[in-house]
């Protein structure tokens, strides 16, 4: 028996407790964890807004090393360190055959998929794919990416979610140009994530927007160059912050239809906003179709950063070891799995950037 968090339902408290896992079948890899990032999506999949099968084991931004493979799997061995990928593309669907593997239709299917069963015999399900938080787990083999060298593993684990989001959000979905202004709203893991993607993309202005004051000096050290505390007058504070003219790109991590609303009157005519922010279907944006005309603004949605894991960890990994990219700055809180509730409420409550759990 291993210990792991369980979601036993929809809105319940998350219990830890032992948990049995099953030796690997064919395409598939167990893994022991080293570390697992606490992600809002862990949060909205426990809340109800997003879908899990349930009971569920949650958690799945991670990275750890290979204890044991499956028949047919070549591209891992036992003692390799290994990151999570819980959206793996299946290479045949629609999007995928677009090249657009971020949008893979069969890429959450195994979260259906009975992954463990409980002391009593319960069966579990794999939040997202991957059951990260937990002290091992079982998962498919395009779940499993060899982790770059020369990167601690636990910092690693970050590269699976939190990381390539905000860097696929700066580098893929908006396409920041060197010398843009770029405002960020949501300073939580992902949103740092895109602020130190902003700065190494050579974004001039960084504005970073949160509702808490407390989180200017994490901002700036991640790239900030400006800090902007919400209220009703933030989109006017960052078109004074920018010339007049606002943000030529504004990505938002929040989820919220305000802060979306926001985000978009905080750029300039031509602008682009790119929403990263997982919100429930009650929150509903609305324009009008004179403004849509005469801004001539862009707003997009950004599923996994539009990113493919494969090409761009090793990117990331570049940017790491040459020091441009620091993942231990997104990380305020290391704990254990008896802390991941307490990190939900920190969340809730605006609080820090990302919780890692370390095995």
């Amino acid at each position: 028996m291993i210990r792991a968090a369980i979601l036993p339902a929809v809105g319940s408290p998350l219990e830890i407790a032992g948990i049995e896992l099953p030796e690997p079948g064919p395409g598939q890899v167990r893994i022991r964890l080293a570390a697992a990032g606490v992600c809002h999506s862990d949060l909205s999949l426990s809340n109800g807004t997003m879908r899990v099968p349930v009971p569920a084991v949650l958690g799945h931004e991670g990275a750890g090393t290979v204890l044991s493979v499956g028949e047919g799997v070549t591209h891992v061995a036992p003692g390799d360190a290994v990151v999570l990928n819980w959206a793996p593309s299946c290479g045949t669907c629609h999007p995928c055959s677009l090249g657009e593997i971020w949008l893979c239709a069969n890429a959450l299917t195994g979260a259906a998929n009975v992954h463990a069963v409980t002391e009593d015999g319960t069966e579990l399900h794999p939040g997202l794919n991957v059951g990260a938080f937990a002290e091992e787990t079982v998962v498919a083999a395009g779940c499993v990416l060899p982790a770059p060298d020369g990167v601690p593993l636990t910092d690693a684990a970050l590269l699976g979610c939190a990381v390539l989001t905000g860097w696929g959000a700066i580098h893929h979905s908006a396409r920041v140009r060197q010398g843009e202004s770029v405002a960020v709203f949501g300073v939580g893991g992902v949103g740092l994530a895109t602020l130190q993607a902003a700065r190494i993309a050579g974004a001039s202005t960084i504005v970073a927007v949160d509702v808490s004051p407390e989180k200017e000096a994490l901002a700036r050290a991640a790239g900030a160059t400006e800090y902007v505390v919400a209220s009703e007058n933030t989109a006017r504070e960052i078109r004074k912050l920018t010339g007049g003219h606002g943000a030529d790109v504004a990505v938002e991590c929040v989820g919220r239809a305000v802060t979306i609303r926001t985000a978009w009157d905080s750029t300039r005519r031509g602008g682009r906003t790119t929403v990263v922010g997982i919100g429930g279907k009650d929150q509903q944006v609305s324009f009008h179709a004179l403004e849509l005309f005469h801004w001539g603004r862009t707003l997009s949605g950004c599923v996994y950063g539009n990113s493919d894991p494969a090409k761009d960890l090793p990117v990331l990994a570049e940017h790491v070891r040459a020091g441009r990219l620091d993942l231990s700055t997104l990380v305020t809180e290391r704990i254990t799995l008896d802390g991941i509730p307490g990190a939900f409420d920190n969340m809730i409550a605006g609080k820090g950037g990302r919780a890692l759990v370390v095995f």
